[in-house]
């Protein structure tokens, strides 16, 4: 069974900087993990997706060149870099990983199968 635990939201303002943390135990054969929000009154989004076997990594538009997806496999850990943070980056930030190795739909987060409780971030203005 994996299992997720994030850590490192906060409250911060904009233009300021945080990393969110993943660990995660019970690791057999994840292919894909990554980095989904949700905001009040809105649909959970993928942020940044990490192909675990080779490291290649993908953003949503919104994000791209501001976060930074990593992965540290002796420390069983995934990472979300968050620079220059805006207001609308607010929201439950969700670790979540799946089985397939199948690059399809990486950004649906209804294909993903693990999660974990999910940290806070609020950026304010």
């Amino acid at each position: 069974q994996v299992q997720l635990v994030e850590s490192g939201g906060g409250s911060v303002q904009a233009g300021s900087s945080l990393r969110l943390s993943c660990a995660v135990s019970g690791y057999t054969y994840i292919n894909w993990m990554g980095w989904f929000r949700q905001a009040p009154g809105k649909e959970r989004e993928g942020v940044a997706l990490i192909y675990t076997g080779g490291g290649s990594t993908y953003y949503a538009g919104s994000v791209k060149g501001r976060f930074t997806i990593s992965q540290d496999n002796a420390k069983n850990t995934l990472y979300l870099q968050m620079n220059s943070l805006k207001p609308e980056d607010s929201g439950m930030y969700y670790c979540a990983a799946r089985e397939s190795r199948i690059m399809i739909s990486i950004f649906d987060p209804s294909t993903y199968a693990y999660w974990g409780q999910g940290t806070q971030v609020t950026v304010s203005a």
